[in-house]
């Protein structure tokens, strides 16, 4: 399996990765942070601290730490579909 990097972020599984909503629309979920536990087409469900929290895909720019711990900062509007369409399609370089 290759490793995620910040180059195939797009393409790669990001339950599990821990996040940090970097900057959004709503004022309520900036600077939210937690490891990621579920994902949908629209939605990330984060858990910190034993509380969940959903966070819109499209209205936030959020920050991943990987594995390796190095961080990327991703516009959630480039995350937005389906996780198992997502994985399969052709990014372009960004």
């Amino acid at each position: 399996m290759t490793q995620i990097s910040p180059s195939n972020i797009l393409r790669h599984e990001l339950i599990g990765l821990d996040v940090k909503v970097a900057w959004s629309k709503n004022p309520d979920i900036r600077g939210a942070k937690g490891r990621i536990i579920d994902e949908s087409r629209n939605m990330l469900t984060l858990v910190d601290k034993g509380r969940k929290l959903k966070v819109p895909k499209d209205v936030a720019t959020f920050r991943f730490k990987l594995y390796d711990g190095t961080v990327v900062d991703v516009d959630g509007v480039r995350l937005v579909a389906r996780p198992e369409n997502r994985l399969k399609t052709k990014v372009k370089r960004w």
